[in-house]
Formats: structure tokens, sequence, C-alpha cells
């Protein structure tokens, strides 16, 4: 790993860490306040706001990926991302509030109208950051995401402390909180972000609609599961398997800036340097993430009822089913990335369609009987058996055997050294922020 790679991958972690110790130390605080019930009714909707930008983007990110490398159409990509990305995150929430008002029962519906008025910006800010990606300014989307982390969880972590936490206030942070990445990144690109061309515009979502699929399905594997928990047992269980995942995300925090900071290594021409990024991220996100699940899995039974409360002993069965999940999970990231340059957006979708339809079928026999534990169960098959297939399909492209796939002892130097660096970015970054 060069010195220059090492370098953004610290600063990628640092940054990711601080909003990640924001939301571990706000989520003791909420789910102190809320109990169970209130931390479900909370997730529940998010996560159906969520579901709503997942379904807005289009995977228009991936049409980015694609075009990216003819640089006479690079100037247009921008003013495309933010055009579709607010036309196309109008529609899914208008969309998604129609299908909440019919089909989920809510005790606060005004709070999730409040929430789906933000997916808009936040379908626009997930196209504008593949841009910013593109260009390597991992720099700037590293300060949006500390920036939305202190918009969200300082007021949550204030207003706890003086006994003022009310469930509105929490969705309202949330709210603000999606849209404050647009304004960063549109701020950013400046005028270039509304110059678009509608012939690109047609490209664009001719090719992203047929990739869409998968990542919606995908998007759904990550997510239902939250929604049949609250339908089928109750908005408390909800707040126990949620609660188990929050936890287990710290471990997410190496794994996904490795991926983030190789994309760029991936959009490249030469197919070769390509497949080399790709292989490289696979065995370094193997090992740091073995590494990182294997140790929040071990202090779970100690650290989550100190931190979060006695009502919250339950979440530590769940998080131990899901620690082989999140280990798979590691690899999807660096490997679509990678399989999006095939231009085969069928075979992609047909995988993760199959892994969502093994999900459900596994919920709807697990939940009913063993409500979080067997949500969590369900979701680290799931997990798993989707990467194994596209880390063989892969290796299979790339001509690769199991001993390029496995870490090697360079990578574990590498590692070593990533984490002995993590310290010293750390006061780095900290030191350049006002």
């Amino acid at each position: 790993m060069s010195e220059d790679h090492l370098a953004r991958v610290v600063q990628t972690m640092v940054s990711q860490a601080l909003p990640l110790a924001l939301a571990a130390m706000a989520g003791v605080f909420l789910a102190r306040a809320l109990q169970p019930e209130g931390r479900g009714v909370y997730a529940t909707i998010t996560t159906t706001a969520g579901i709503a930008i997942a379904l807005g983007h289009l995977s228009v990110g991936r049409s980015q990926m694609v075009f990216w490398p003819v640089r006479e159409r690079r100037r247009f990509l921008a003013g495309n991302a933010l055009i579709l990305g607010l036309a196309l995150g109008l529609a899914a929430g208008l969309v998604a509030l129609g299908a909440v008002l019919a089909l989920i029962p809510l005790p606060a519906p005004h709070l999730m109208i409040m929430a789906l008025a933000a997916v808009p910006f936040g379908v626009a800010a997930v196209n504008l950051k593949g841009i910013l990606l593109l260009r390597s300014q991992n720099g700037l989307v590293n300060r949006s995401v500390v920036t939305a982390a202190l918009v969200l969880y300082l007021p949550i972590l204030t207003l706890a402390v003086l006994g003022r936490l009310t469930l509105p206030i929490v969705v309202v942070c949330w709210s603000v909180s999606t849209v404050v990445p647009f304004a960063l990144f549109a701020r950013s690109l400046g005028r270039s972000a509304v110059r678009g061309e509608a012939a690109l515009a047609r490209e664009q979502l001719s090719l992203s609609g047929r990739y869409h699929i998968g990542p919606v399905a995908f998007h759904l594997l990550l997510t239902v599961d939250v929604l049949l928990l609250n339908a089928f047992v109750s908005p408390a269980e909800v707040g126990l398997y949620t609660t188990a995942m929050a936890f287990l995300s710290l471990a997410r925090i190496p794994t996904d800036a490795m991926a983030q900071v190789t994309l760029p290594h991936q959009a490249v021409e030469d197919e070769s340097s390509a497949q080399g990024a790709t292989l490289r991220t696979i065995r370094l996100n193997l090992l740091l993430s073995s590494i990182s699940v294997g140790a929040l899995a071990v202090a779970s039974p100690t650290l989550i009822p100190l931190l979060y409360g006695a009502p919250f002993a339950g979440s530590v069965t769940p998080l131990l089913f899901l620690a082989t999940g999140m280990v798979a999970w590691s690899l999807l990231r660096p490997v679509e990335q990678y399989l999006v340059r095939l231009r085969r957006p069928m075979t992609m979708a047909s995988v993760a369609v199959g892994a969502l339809t093994a999900n459900l079928g596994m919920n709807a026999v697990l939940i009913p009987r063993y409500g979080a534990a067997g949500a969590a169960l369900a979701s680290s098959v799931s997990y798993t058996a989707m990467a194994v297939v596209e880390v063989l399909w892969f290796a299979r492209t790339a001509g690769a055997g199991a001993r390029d796939l496995l870490p090697r002892p360079s990578d574990l130097r590498s590692v070593v050294s990533l984490l002995s660096c993590a310290g010293r970015g750390a006061r780095t970054v900290l030191a350049r922020r006002p």
C-alpha cells in the first residue's frame, strides 16, 4: 500500500470514526431516553426514509462510474447528478408517503412526513457524492460526513443531558442532517452542478435503471427486517435489533474507508490495474473486518448492558448472530465497485434479488418465533451467501485463485501500518478542523 493511499485511508477512517463515536454516545442517551419502543419507532421512520432514498437515486452513481472514463462527458455528469437527484427524490418521497399512509401503522405519521421531506436532498447528495469520489475529493466527502453527524448528534446529546430529548426532536435532527451533505456538495461544485445534458441523462437513466434492481434489492436486504420486526413482533424488538446493528457498525470504519479510497483506482481504463486494486482491497477488508467484528462480539455481553441499560441486554444475541454476516458484508462494496465495469446489470441484480428472496423466506419463519435473533440469523446467512457468489464471480473474471483472495503476510503488515498511523492521522485531521 502506497503512502498516499495509506494517508487517504487513515484520513477517511478518522472522519468516519468521529461520526460513529458521536453516534455511539448519542445512541446510549437515545436508548435510555426513548427505551426500546421509542427507539424502534425512530428506526422505523428513518428506515422508511432511507428506503425511499435508495429507491430514488436510481443507481445514477453506477452510470457515473461507467461514463467517467469518457473525459468530454465528465463536465455534464455533475449537473445531471443534481437535477436527476432532486427530481427522482421528489417522486420517491411522494410514493413512499402514499405507501406509508396506506400500509405502515405508526403512532406519529406527521414525523414520517417530516423525514420523507428530506428524501429529495438525500437522493441528490448520493449522486453528487459519487462525482466527488470519482474526482478523488475525499476530503470534502469526509467533511460532509462529520458535519452531518455534528448536526444530528450534538443536539441529541445536549438535550439528553438536559432531560428534554423527545422523539420529534430526534426526527427533526435526522431530517436536517440528511440535507446538510447536499448543501455542501452543491456549493462546492458551483455552476458545474447545474449544467446537465439531456442526451447524457437519457443514457444514464437507461443504463442505471437496469443496474438499479440490484441496489434496491440489496438495500431492502439490509433494512426490510426492521419493518418486518415492527409489523410481526413489536417496536421494542426493533429497538433491540437496531441497537445490535449500531454497535456492530463500528467495525465498518476501516473497511468502508478502504473501499471508498479504492474507488478511483477501480475506475481506471487499465483492466489489470482495476483488478489488482480490487484484489488488494478484498484481502485487506477481510482481515480488518475479522479483527474488528471479533473484538466487538467478544466485548458485547459486557458493553451493551453497561452502555445502553439492562433493557437492551437482549441485543447481545442478535449481535452474535450478525457477526459472520458483517464480515461478509465488508467484501460486497469493493467487489461490486469492480463488477459494475462488466456492464452486466441483470446478473448483479439476480444475485441481490436471490439474497433478498432467501432473506424474506427465512424472516417469515424466524421472526415470528425468535424475534430479533431470528432476523439477525436470516441477515447473516443472506449477506454471507451474496458475498460468496459475488467474490467468486469476480475471481473467475480476474483469473484469481484462493491464494489471491486470502490475506497475505504483506497484507498483515499493511494493516499494522494502517493502525499505527491511525492515531497520528487522527491528530492531524483534528488539528486541521476549526
